[in-house]
């Protein structure tokens, strides 16, 4: 497994691939199922464009985890300074926008090494990251306990005129 920076398109193919399929796993039960059937998985050439265009705005924070053909199996998003992070979290911090691994791969390690990888890759400056989760998701809340996150506060988030509970975590560097 390396974790790396994006460095081709089938990448970008590789984490739509991933997020969609980590959503339909990870929130099944959770969410309606028109909304998780509505996450793609094989992404068209179109949507490889609109993703790549949305980060290339934070190309810095983006992390993909290959396996030894080079196929993405996971991702991690971290934001600071001037990209785009949730109003919790302050301008000395960073915010995990996203951290999704293949389903197929679950409980072999490669989130732990994305998280890793993408605290590393932080600026000096930056003594906190903040994320948020569904208050309901038991193995995020379970993971990131484990990597030493701590609950800091609750929130709402809005999907489909519907809102979802959430848990805010932050992890002192």
């Amino acid at each position: 497994m390396q974790v790396r920076r994006i460095e081709r398109q089938a990448d970008v193919g590789g984490i739509i691939r991933v997020h969609g399929s980590a959503w339909r796993e990870a929130y099944d039960g959770l969410l309606p199922p028109e909304i998780l059937q509505d996450q793609t998985i094989t992404p068209t050439e179109e949507d490889v464009q609109q993703w790549q265009e949305a980060l290339r705005e934070n190309q810095e924070g983006v992390l993909v985890a290959a396996d030894d053909e080079g196929v993405v199996r996971g991702f991690v998003d971290v934001r600071w300074g001037d990209s785009e992070t949730k109003e919790f979290v302050g301008d000395d911090e960073a915010g995990l926008k996203a951290i999704y691994v293949d389903p197929d791969w679950w409980g072999e390690g490669t989130g732990t090494a994305l998280l890793e990888r993408g605290l590393e890759i932080l600026p000096e400056s930056i003594d906190t990251v903040r994320l948020e989760t569904f208050a309901e998701n038991d193995i995020a809340s379970q993971f990131y306990e484990s990597k030493g996150f701590e609950r800091t506060d609750v929130g709402e988030y809005d999907i489909a005129g519907r809102s979802y509970s959430t848990i805010v975590y932050a992890l002192q560097l």
